[in-house]
């Protein structure tokens, strides 16, 4: 089955851990109306563009409450592709 949802890219807060390396892990999402999704694991990271949305950063492949998902750091800020309710 073709995912027709539409997306736009929504910044979003993150908390995240820096190791000494400076690689970055992410452990929150933060929606702007305030809700909280825990990362519960990185899968992969690498140098990435968002096709749905546009732009380009670090492309982190997450797993949030088991279902996996893209966050993108576009440094300095954190994007995700948000599925936008369509019309009828």
């Amino acid at each position: 089955m073709v995912d027709t949802t539409s997306r736009e890219k929504r910044y979003v807060e993150v908390m995240s851990d820096t190791d000494k390396d400076g690689r970055m892990r992410p452990l929150e999402v933060i929606w702007s109306d305030g809700r909280h999704f825990e990362v519960d694991k990185v899968l992969d990271a690498r140098q990435a563009h968002s096709l749905k949305v546009g732009g380009t950063g670090i492309r982190y492949t997450v797993s949030v409450g088991g279902s996996l998902t893209y966050l993108w750091y576009e440094g300095p800020r954190w994007f995700v592709e948000a599925k936008v309710a369509s019309m009828p």
